[in-house]
């Protein structure tokens, strides 16, 4: 099975249960080849959720969701030592996040010291409780939300734990063609809660899913390409509106997601114009905007935009 017809099978199956969103489709899928985790930001009600339960159920992976609170712990997350006085030793009770999928919704609810449990699991795939390590299931991906307008009572991620998110996607409000079948379908009896009545399938295994992130990793990037990622990532360091530009690890996640991207397209190379596409999912959590440019009501997206254009695209 090849990587665009996996992924064709794949949106098929997210179709029937979400409605339009073709583009965020796009860029989850990205991440998934790429094995990356994702940062969704949309208001409520768009979906998040949904289609992040779907990915799961079509890639036959466990699927895991917490609820990120105030009073959450880090125990909470990742698990901890419990006694058993039955054999006078203590047993480890695992966490939701061993799990491959795993939704962390609202996360910016939580205070840093929970959210930075997730900080090893994301960069190393393994959580430490009580000085042991253990390995989380592979692939293990975090599918984190937050929404953009209420920030009070939040914990804004810090810029290190936003650097371990591949991407940040924005998710709009659907079409009005798209919001109209919505209303259909849930008129029709359509019922998010069950995937199996709405006839979601599973069409790619978790081996199967390795393989094709395998196949990812070998497609062909020319020197240009390579050239062309590091000016991009260089000019976000130069630009006048950008406090913090972004680090070499964005352009790590750049490449990658730009291969994967190739593949999803039926390419076996990588092309300037995938680079350029993602380059805002990638970038727009990764960089600092100057005070003086938010006086202006300059946005993250803007300046970038800005900085791309000034970009020859080699060809």
């Amino acid at each position: 099975m090849s990587v665009e017809s996996a992924a064709q099978s794949i949106r098929h199956e997210i179709r029937k249960a979400i409605s339009g969103q073709d583009g965020t489709i796009e860029q989850v899928l990205v991440a998934v080849l790429a094995n990356g985790h994702v940062l969704l930001e949309g208001v409520p009600g768009v979906a998040k959720t949904l289609l992040v339960r779907t990915l799961a159920k079509t890639l036959s992976l466990p699927y895991g969701r917490i609820q990120f609170t105030p009073d959450l712990m880090p125990t909470d997350v990742v698990g901890t030592n419990v006694f058993n006085p039955r054999n006078n030793d203590f047993e480890l009770r695992t966490g939701p996040i061993f799990t491959s999928i795993l939704l962390a919704d609202e996360i910016n609810r939580t205070p840093p010291k929970t959210q930075s449990a997730l900080l090893e699991a994301m960069e190393e795939r393994q959580v430490t409780i009580d000085s042991a390590s253990h390995a989380l299931p592979a692939p293990f991906l975090v599918f984190a939300t937050q929404n953009p307008l209420e920030y009070e009572g939040t914990y804004p991620l810090p810029e290190a734990q936003q650097d371990r998110f591949l991407m940040k996607i924005l998710v709009d409000y659907p079409s009005q063609q798209a919001e109209i079948d919505v209303l259909r379908r849930h008129h029709s009896g359509f019922r998010p809660q069950s995937l199996d009545e709405a006839g979601v399938e599973s069409v790619v295994s978790a081996d199967e899913l390795r393989d094709l992130q395998k196949e990812v990793q070998v497609t062909t990037v020319e020197d240009k390409v390579f050239d062309y990622i590091y000016e991009v990532v260089q000019a976000t360091r130069k630009s006048g509106d950008i406090q913090v530009g972004a680090s070499p690890r964005a352009g790590i996640a750049l490449l990658n997601s730009s291969k994967a991207l190739a593949r999803l397209r039926g390419r076996e190379f990588v092309i300037p114009d995938d680079v350029k596409e993602l380059a805002l999912p990638v970038l727009r959590h990764r960089v600092l905007l100057r005070p003086e440019a938010e006086v202006e009501g300059l946005s993250v997206d803007r300046v970038l935009t800005s900085v791309l254009d000034a970009q020859i695209v080699p060809r």
